[in-house]
């Protein structure tokens, strides 16, 4: 026995084909922007979440209206404001537009691949000054019509927002404690961290600092959030030593660049042991944390962006063997 529903004659059958059109014909005028606004706002628990996460400028009253008419037009309720909760309706639609707004940027790299390869990378200077032209020689054998972008690390928190907004496709850059959201990443190497002093000064052991009860020389390292000056403020506080930052700086070349002018005592990394700098001397700092230095992405690799990654992956192994990282690719 049929459900009971619209009759079974003409009359009815007419009836059934008008609600099916409707429906097809309001699906079809579901706004596409409506949909990425709503992916958003659920991926993020909430609009004012969303706003910060969109990678497009839009204000909260906006977003709030593109609800309003989202939900209007698919009919239902798709999730409640406070405290922030999906709806059924709002979980199903969420499972639809999720694997395709997720997988947007990995297509649309493709597509480009195919055409022109083209790869966008940013790091510290260091990186793309001494260590990435080798690693890019290399590549170019695979890839000959390779095209490049390069974008310099400023503030680390930089590398996030280039990543989500699609603007560049890897950053090379200290990794964390933990990993950052939304972000893959591939641990590279293992780097020392060392005082620089001018060559001029009269310490000469780290420990000559820790020993003092107030460390009087200006202290010169990235910014206070980077993962670099984090590292090492963690270390010092084990140690029961505070040593405020008296000169942020963006790069880790400024850093020396500072040190050898007199201006302090640098924190930076000892990533080649042979070379030195005209008026600075360098100090081991003795049971500190090592830096992870490493690569970050977002989505699926593709196979240019694979190929990047083994070759940096086999430059640090044979560039720094007792260094570098055991990260297997993904």
């Amino acid at each position: 026995m049929r459900p009971i529903g619209f009759g079974d004659g003409p009359a009815g059958a007419g009836k059934r084909r008008c609600a099916e059109g409707a429906g097809r014909v309001a699906w079809r005028r579901v706004n596409v922007h409506h949909l990425e606004l709503f992916y958003y706002v659920a991926k993020h628990g909430g609009i004012s979440a969303a706003v910060r996460s969109i990678p497009y400028g839009i204000q909260q009253p906006a977003v709030s209206g593109q609800m309003g008419k989202l939900e209007g037009e698919v009919g239902t309720k798709l999730f409640e404001r406070s405290p922030f909760r999906l709806t059924v309706a709002g979980e199903k639609l969420f499972a639809h537009v999720q694997p395709f707004f997720e997988n947007l940027g990995g297509v649309a790299a493709s597509l480009r691949e195919a055409t022109t390869p083209e790869l966008r990378l940013a790091g510290a200077v260091l990186i793309l000054r001494d260590h990435l032209p080798s690693v890019l020689g290399q590549l170019r054998k695979q890839f000959p019509r390779l095209r490049l972008s390069l974008r310099t690390l400023g503030f680390q928190s930089e590398v996030m927002s280039w990543l989500r907004d699609g603007a560049i496709d890897i950053a090379f850059a200290p990794l964390g404690p933990k990993p950052l959201p939304q972000l893959r990443q591939l641990s590279l190497a293992r780097f020392p961290l060392v005082l620089q002093v001018p060559a001029k000064s009269g310490v000469r052991t780290a420990e000559e600092l820790w020993a003092r009860k107030k460390i009087s020389e200006p202290l010169i390292c990235l910014q206070e959030n980077s993962t670099i000056s984090q590292e090492f403020q963690r270390d010092l506080k084990r140690r029961g030593l505070v040593w405020p930052q008296t000169l942020e700086a963006t790069s880790l070349d400024l850093v020396t660049r500072y040190v050898a002018n007199g201006d302090g005592i640098g924190v930076n990394v000892l990533s080649a042991p042979g070379v030195r700098t005209r008026g600075v001397r360098l100090l081991p700092l003795e049971g500190f944390s090592p830096v992870t230095v490493g690569a970050l992405w977002r989505g699926e690799l593709t196979p240019l962006n694979r190929a990047m990654l083994e070759a940096v992956r086999s430059y640090a192994a044979q560039t720094w063997p007792e260094w570098a990282a055991a990260d297997k690719m993904p």
